[in-house]
């Protein structure tokens, strides 16, 4: 007994289901909730997938870049800029 439920209660129980929501209907509430088990799996597989791939090689995913000419990997030019915010004046504020 699950709780002092006994099986002739939980058949029942069923019964009254069956009866008010008909089997189709239970029918295709189980395959979209297996759908939705399945969908869920593999993205969890998939994301497991994309991490053991990027663990593997850490070195395909660092760019290299070159201080002391001033280009990047790709040869174009790199420029260090710094800003600097301007004081308000009142005639902007209003």
């Amino acid at each position: 007994m699950l709780g002092g439920i006994s099986i002739w209660q939980l058949l029942i129980v069923l019964g009254i289901i069956i009866l008010i929501f008909g089997t189709k209907k239970l029918r295709n509430v189980g395959s979209d909730l297996g759908g939705a088990v399945k969908g869920f799996k593999k993205a969890v597989s998939e994301e497991e997938e994309k991490k053991n791939e990027s663990s593997a090689d850490p070195q395909a995913q660092v760019r290299h870049e070159d201080d002391t000419t001033g280009t990047n990997s790709t040869g174009t030019n790199t420029y260090d800029v710094e800003a600097e915010r301007k004081p308000e004046s009142s005639d902007e504020r209003k």
